[in-house]
């Protein structure tokens, strides 16, 4: 079984994956972890890098390798990836989606994005600066839209309930789709 997660920045991939993981007891990849590797590497900010995979798509191609490389090689895992859905077409697809005033404040709040984001009107500004670029690369590259619903399995919106319970929610969708399967 394969779990792909997407949203927005902020809407809580990364921390419901991870807890997904923790509790099916299977492996956890972020395309968001590795965005941010490379972004250390190169001493320069996400935003920095986004702008520079607007006019060089090496780097996207190369997540984008890593993805499909481990949909066909791996089985048992969860990834959060916004395009997660696209490259492991055979994974539940899963989309969260929160406000926009609660996806500022959890970046705002994590003390490794804390640097680029001093206020929360900044982190606001980075975030549309960030999901403009991404929307320009993901349709220029790829054609596709990854905030269109209608490629998802489920789609929750984060804003309210905690993290425990979006993954109550994806777990108990997981459960019913694995039964289906199997009548």
């Amino acid at each position: 079984m394969i779990i792909t997660i997407s949203g927005k920045p902020g809407s809580g991939k990364s921390s419901v994956a991870k807890l997904i993981a923790k509790k099916l007891d299977c492996r956890h990849y972020s395309m968001g972890d590795l965005q941010k590797e490379i972004a250390e590497k190169r001493k320069i900010s996400l935003l920095e890098l986004g702008k520079l995979e607007e006019k060089d798509p090496s780097t996207d191609r190369e997540i984008d390798q890593r993805q499909i490389k481990l949909g066909k090689e791996e089985d048992n895992f969860i990834i959060d990836s916004r395009l997660g859905f696209h490259f492991i077409p055979n994974s539940i697809k899963i989309f969260l989606t929160a406000d926009l005033k609660t996806r500022a404040n959890r970046i705002f709040k994590d003390k490794i994005r804390k640097e680029h984001n001093p206020t929360i009107k900044k982190t606001i500004q980075n975030m549309k600066t960030r999901e403009q670029s991404e929307a320009k690369r993901f349709k220029k590259y790829y054609n596709l839209n990854p905030n269109d619903k209608k490629h998802y399995d489920l789609v929750i919106d984060s804003s309210k309930p905690t993290i425990e319970e979006v993954t109550e929610k994806i777990i108990c969708h997981i459960k019913q789709k694995a039964l289906n399967i199997k009548r």
